[in-house]
């Protein structure tokens, strides 16, 4: 779940071309309204993940401690995902979010041959509308560089979330899509959990807590960025998240081109006068059976990910075949860094980030640090319990009430945070009965003025003082993002130095602006939390 807007309150303001289909694989209002929605509900209320699935085992999966034995430690998400070999020097941390928007404004400006942005939905502020205007300026420079513009812009958006008001992302996109149709696509996703009865009983304000498309990647010729912001005004200017840019690294972005992509073949395409519809041969999602979806959707999904697992191990064959020849040998060795794309779309039957981070969480050892952040404390069942099981120390960090995005927001809505603050009380007290408060330590995250959107991980070995692995992207580690959503980050392993004291550094930027959370915390007046927030928390924290 995003900022307030979630729930109604803004915090802040020609088929004729698919660049990126592929072939098509076979398919095997009112109280009383509101009432009925819950009782809809009633089925997803429930939590499953009961306890950790199994996780992974390979000979040699606890690896060396230091730098020298990352890749023989971490080189088992390699059996399950691909996993790109890239020059550490090419990868850099963003701090902000004016460089986010202004790296995204830069590249877009100056794409020849793609612009792929993926994220929840695009804003209608003025900032949205200059991000627009760079795409348009872009395409319309590709037209006059001759008769077939090579420029392709793929958009890929939440149904939900794009669709709603009167001025939403979609009315943003149409005047490209008018204007350069053979060169644009626009693809909607739509869960096929919203559906019958419940889609036409949900109110509209309400719709996205069913599940979304929440992967955030923003993609320029080959370079990209993967983050967990939003295009929308507030995640350029003053709600804190997370930003990794990876520049001339053209085999990731191909990868992510091609899984925005298949997403993209799976969803509502936006047509120039805004209807939607499905491309030839794909299940519809909310009108085709919910199983044949899901089936069709996870296959030409997958088939995009192994594709890219064959085409990287073909391309690692070469340069294995290539170490003798003079001078290769000194480029290979400057590639100190791997990539790994983790993708989780559990409506769809896909699970490959929880099962990666579960591994990660369980062979993070005694005397190893992880630094956890997210910016809506919600661990799943199976994440809390290995965290509280796991030797390695813990510093979680998580907005306090007045960072989070539904602060101060009208409504139901508004106690939303006093909702996290139950569940971090909740969690403080488990740490505190199992002794483990010398092993786990609770943050929260302040910021006048700003509001606070970060997730992802930093994890050290004994006796570092750097990171060597991080997790960015869009999963919050909780149960929306293992059940609902479909996520995307990726798992950055590296031994070079300048990226390791990058990590550091933005981990720090981070955890400076925090206080520790004591038992104290939770006697302050601003935490109390009502009788009737606890009563419901547990019934609608599978939610948000």
């Amino acid at each position: 779940m995003e900022e307030a807007g979630v729930l109604g309150v803004q915090t802040g303001p020609d088929r004729g071309f698919h660049p990126h289909i592929r072939p098509i694989l076979p398919h095997a209002g009112s109280k009383e309204r509101v009432r009925s929605s819950v009782l809809l509900l009633a089925p997803l209320l429930a939590e499953t993940d009961l306890s950790p699935l199994p996780v992974f085992r390979s000979p040699g999966s606890t690896g060396a401690q230091g730098t020298d034995g990352l890749h023989a430690r971490f080189c088992w998400m390699a059996e399950h995902v691909p996993a790109f070999r890239v020059p550490g020097s090419h990868i850099h941390i963003l701090n902000s979010p004016d460089q986010f928007y202004q790296s995204m404004k830069a590249r877009i400006k100056t794409a020849k041959k793609r612009v792929v942005m993926a994220s929840l939905y695009l804003g209608t502020g003025p900032l949205e509308r200059d991000l627009v205007d760079c795409m348009q300026e872009a395409l319309e420079r590709s037209q006059e560089e001759g008769d077939n513009p090579d420029l392709q812009v793929s958009v890929l958006l939440d149904y939900t979330r794009g669709s709603r008001g009167e001025t939403n992302s979609r009315t943003m996109l149409l005047p490209l899509l008018q204007r350069y149709g053979r060169q644009v696509r626009v693809s909607l996703y739509h869960t096929p959990d919203l559906r019958g009865l419940l889609r036409l009983l949900v109110p509209q304000r309400f719709n996205e807590t069913i599940g979304v498309q929440h992967i955030k990647v923003y993609l320029f010729d080959d370079d990209l960025i993967i983050s967990g912001a939003n295009l929308s005004d507030s995640y350029f200017t003053n709600r804190q998240d997370r930003y990794v840019l990876l520049e001339n690294c053209g085999e990731v972005a191909d990868f992510f081109s091609d899984l925005v992509g298949a997403v993209g073949d799976v969803s509502l395409q936006l047509k120039p006068d805004n209807s939607v519809d499905m491309i030839d041969g794909m299940v519809h999602p909310y009108r085709g059976n919910r199983d044949d979806f899901s089936t069709s959707a996870r296959r030409h999904i997958m088939t995009a990910v192994n594709t890219a697992r064959t085409r990287q191990h073909v391309s690692e064959s070469r340069r294995s075949e290539r170490e003798g020849v003079e001078g290769e040998g000194e480029d290979r060795g400057k590639e100190d860094t791997w990539v790994f794309p983790l993708i989780q779309m559990k409506p769809l039957g896909i699970q490959v980030d929880e099962q990666i981070t579960q591994r990660l969480l369980t062979d993070a050892d005694a005397g190893a640090t992880v630094f956890l952040t997210s910016g809506y404390f919600n661990l799943t069942r199976a994440y809390m319990s290995l965290v509280l099981k796991a030797g390695a120390d813990y510093r979680i960090l998580t907005a306090s009430p007045e960072v989070n995005g539904f602060f101060g927001a009208k409504g139901i809505a508004g106690e939303i945070p006093s909702a996290y603050i139950h569940i971090a009380r909740q969690f403080y007290t488990k740490v505190s009965q199992l002794g483990q408060q010398e092993r786990v330590h609770l943050y929260e995250y302040h910021r006048a003025q700003w509001t606070f959107h970060a997730k992802g991980l930093w994890y050290y070995l004994r006796g570092q003082v750097w990171p060597c692995l991080t997790l960015i992207g869009s999963p919050n580690f909780g149960y929306r993002s293992v059940h609902r959503d479909l996520e995307a980050q990726i798992a950055i392993v590296t031994e070079n130095q300048e990226l390791q004291a990058q990590l550091q550094e933005e981990q720090e930027m981070l955890y400076q602006r925090s206080t520790e959370v004591s038992s104290s915390t939770f006697q302050q007046p601003d935490r109390h939390v009502k009788l009737w927030v606890k009563l419901i928390t547990p019934l609608i924290k599978n939610f948000f």
